[in-house]
């Protein structure tokens, strides 16, 4: 089974050099290794040292790497949606130019990146999938959008289409506009079957996000809010890469104040993640810039550990065979925790992420007797009635 690994973090904390690190180790170990990036920035090929095209191309024995060509991938996936944008938007008396600017679907790259993503885990020719992510918030949002469309397809695909085939003669004989015909809509569909495989994947036994930090009071905080959203929408996280971290060897007054801040730091890394492993990378003195110099990163970073262990532990959210649901919300805090109960789904607010679950059958019939929020797991309890509506 192919081996996911996903880096995200911060912006400007080192994922990239640690993902690029991560994915030379495997290599040198003889895994087959290919690292692609969610990231619009593609600073990865910049980190290992060559020039990047729209294939994959080898970069050492063993490592590949793929920056997806954003505009071939977008034909191919979303060729039919748009031709039918451009086309509506030109009978509406719009000009080509601006018709093709308006019909660029916003994240689009990184949706590709993830369809192209799940193309590698399919092919079972790589043993190792690295991912360099965007910065958290836009990897946040990039995670919670295969489920979120899902909501939306599942309750509006079907009305719509049989509404388009009611309306389609009238409107184009009274508006005099083209509407979506079954090919049109199935390209959609296939987009949407598409991210919900992606989904999949990255919630499997096999996948895992590693989070990247530097010892800093914001920084921490960050990740310490993006360990809690991960878990809420089901991704497992199974290490922290704590980088740029100062030598207390030899230093001088000025990095001794480094130090210290930095030791106090660790420990409240520490104590938030346990029991996540805390990889820590010294801070360098020079830019880790290819093979070899990133093969030295991943030798401080990992040591003897092994960083292609499959992940541990429980997944984020599971129901037990008394049918109580169990959802992990790491270090959230009780106060931004809310559970609603919708009809047949369960409705969990933690922070500013919402994440609303389909419940199974078994849990859909039963109303919710009690939810628990403690030592970092929420626990829903069902009743052996109908649902609360």
């Amino acid at each position: 089974m192919t081996r996911i690994l996903l880096f995200t973090g911060k912006g400007g904390v080192g994922k990239t050099t640690a993902a690029a690190a991560t994915a030379v180790r495997a290599a040198r170990e003889g895994l087959k290794t290919i690292v692609v990036s969610t990231d619009t920035a593609h600073s990865l090929a910049d980190a290992l040292g060559v020039e990047a095209g729209g294939e994959p191309a080898e970069v050492v024995s063993g490592l590949y790497l793929h920056q997806v060509d954003t505009q071939r991938a977008l034909e191919r996936q979303w060729g039919e949606l748009r031709d039918y944008a451009r086309g509506l938007f030109a009978e509406l008396g719009l000009d080509e130019i601006t018709a093709e600017e308006i019909t660029v679907l916003p994240g689009a790259e990184e949706i590709l990146a993830l369809l192209q993503l799940r193309e590698h885990a399919r092919a079972g020719t790589w043993d190792v999938v690295v991912v360099d992510c965007a910065p958290t918030a836009e990897t946040l949002r990039l995670l919670a959008l295969p489920e979120a469309l899902d909501w939306h397809v599942n309750r509006l695909l079907p009305a719509g289409r049989r509404l388009l085939r009611t309306v389609a003669p009238l409107v184009r004989r009274v508006a005099q506009v083209s509407v979506p015909d079954d090919h049109v809509i199935g390209a959609g569909e296939r987009l949407h079957r598409g991210l919900l495989e992606v989904r999949e994947m990255l919630t499997g036994p096999s996948a895992s996000v590693r989070l990247v930090l530097t010892p800093e009071a914001v920084v921490l905080a960050e990740a310490r809010r993006t360990l809690t959203s991960l878990s809420l929408y089901g991704y497992r996280v199974d290490g922290v890469i704590a980088n740029r971290v100062f030598p207390g060897d030899g230093a001088d007054a000025w990095r001794s104040g480094w130090v210290q801040a930095q030791a106090a730091r660790l420990a409240e890394v520490a104590e938030s993640f346990a029991p996540l492993p805390v990889h820590t990378v010294p801070y360098l003195d020079a830019e880790p810039v290819g093979p070899a110099a990133l093969a030295k990163v991943a030798e401080a970073m990992y040591g003897q550990a092994d960083p292609f262990a499959p992940p541990q532990g429980d997944p984020p959210l599971r129901i037990t065979p008394e049918g109580e649901l169990i959802l992990a919300l790491p270090l959230a805090d009780r106060s931004q925790v809310n559970v609603a109960r919708k009809g047949d789904e369960l409705i969990v607010d933690a922070g500013s992420h919402r994440r609303v679950l389909a419940l199974p059958a078994a849990l859909a019939r039963r109303a919710v007797k009690a939810a628990v929020l403690r030592d970092g797991l929420l626990r829903v309890r069902f009743e052996t009635g109908g649902p609360d509506d």
